[in-house]
């Protein structure tokens, strides 16, 4: 009696594999094989290393069926694990709660993904990522902050820090760079309040990008830093690497961790004093987020004008209070705060959220008050449909104009600024 030959794997075996069905641990035990290979032998997933793994766990596919187990697989390897598939256009964060449900967010707002991932897979996607970007993950340290070589800013938080699973936060940069007059288009401006933006770049005038978490302060900061002059040197100082400028030069410093010695770190309070000594044009701290807000201002206090960074606060009204508090972590009273800001930031470009929409809310002029206290006061507030301005309209503007006249004076040559001195006719 002739025996029957074995019947061949489905042609279905990758997409079962990718646990969309009953092949959650095939995908498990060709991961583990695949683990085993780069061991072995370094190099990239490819269709030949996927191929070679499967015949030596006695498994053959088709041509199709491998191609597409292996960006499966180079997605649990290299990529987003679970989570690659949720990457598309417009996406900005992806976050992982302790129930292992999976919410996105895009131009619609935060809502529920529809994908649930286990303990397991959580924490084992969240070490992953944590030791891509070069930082421990572990139960001695259950926390990472790191910026991926995708681009992608990654924060991961381990129990029993979280009461569940991992939780995970994802920041995904933008595929494109926008610039004021993308941001316009989508609504974030208006043509009169993008004009303003241009005018505090290219006069130099110190200011604060503002809002809450996922208000797009980075991509506002990274779009009016555009507009600098190609001539000038742009030095960003961050925690972790975020800030994507389209300018031809620009250098950034990026904050360092302990090691697992608790030896070698760099904060940025450090860096800003190292960015000093690079003949910076514009100092720009990405993050205000501790004590090195006193050193940014010193630094704009000694003639380091144009310096920029971001804060997270809830109206421009409350910027005082959000710098008074980070002061304090670097042993500034309120009064010598006040007295250091209000020679070092002049402005605060406030942004929010309507309707999922990103929007630029509020320009505010820094001032101190009657009783030597700081102040934001309103200079323009964007309404439904048109801009409104404020009691610091007319400061604004005139600062603007000041600004715009020193900068030509600058770039003027010595005979042109002596033909323009007072009291002097041109020859």
């Amino acid at each position: 009696m002739t025996t029957a030959a074995p019947a061949a794997p489905p042609e279905n075996f990758g997409t079962a594999a990718t646990g969309r069905g009953t092949g959650e641990d095939e995908l498990t035990t060709l991961l583990a094989g695949v683990r085993e290979d780069l061991v072995r032998s370094p190099g990239a997933v490819d269709v030949a290393r996927i191929a070679r793994v499967l015949r030596a766990q006695g498994r053959v596919l088709g041509a199709a069926a491998t191609l597409e187990l292996t960006a499966r697989v180079r997605d649990h390897v290299d990529g987003l694990g679970p989570l690659q598939g949720l990457v598309a256009p417009g996406v900005t964060d992806l976050l992982v709660n302790d129930d292992g449900s999976v919410w996105i967010d895009d131009a619609d707002g935060l809502r529920e993904a529809g994908l649930r991932l286990d303990a397991g897979q959580a924490r084992d996607l969240a070490v992953r990522l944590a030791t891509t970007g070069g930082r421990r993950l572990d139960d001695a340290v259950p926390w990472a902050d790191a910026h991926l070589p995708s681009g992608i800013r990654f924060h991961a938080v381990l129990p029993p820090l979280s009461p569940g699973g991992a939780i995970l936060s994802l920041r995904l940069p933008s595929r494109e760079r926008l610039d004021l007059d993308d941001l316009e288009r989508l609504g974030a401006l208006t043509p009169a309040v993008r004009e303003v933006l241009r005018a505090l770049v290219r006069s130099r005038v110190p200011f604060l990008v503002t809002g809450g978490t996922g208000t797009g302060k980075s991509t506002l900061l990274a779009a009016m830093l555009h507009e600098a002059p190609p001539g000038e040197r742009i030095v960003v100082v961050e925690d972790v690497l975020e800030l994507a400028v389209e300018h031809p030069h620009v250098v950034h410093l990026q904050s360092r961790h302990a090691n697992s010695e608790g030896a070698g770190a760099v904060d940025l309070t450090a860096l800003v004093r190292q960015s000093l000594r690079m003949r910076p044009d514009r100092i720009v701290l990405g993050e205000c987020r501790g004590g090195e807000i006193r050193e940014l201002l010193q630094a704009l206090n000694t003639g380091h004008d144009g310096g920029c960074g971001t804060v997270h606060a809830n109206t421009a009204a409350d910027v005082p209070a959000r710098l008074e508090a980070l002061g304090a972590l670097g042993g500034l009273d309120r009064a010598a705060l006040a007295a250091q800001v209000a020679s070092a930031l002049e402005v605060v470009v406030h942004l929010g959220r309507r309707d999922g929409v990103r929007i630029l809310e509020e320009i505010a002029v820094l001032r101190r008050g009657e009783d030597g206290m700081l102040l934001a006061e309103t200079a323009l507030r964007s309404g439904a449909d048109e801009l409104r301005e404020g009691p610091a309209a007319g400061a604004l503007a005139a600062r603007l104009r000041t600004g715009a006249g020193e900068q030509a004076r600058l770039r003027a040559g010595p005979a042109e600024q002596t033909a323009r001195a007072p009291g002097r006719r041109a020859a």
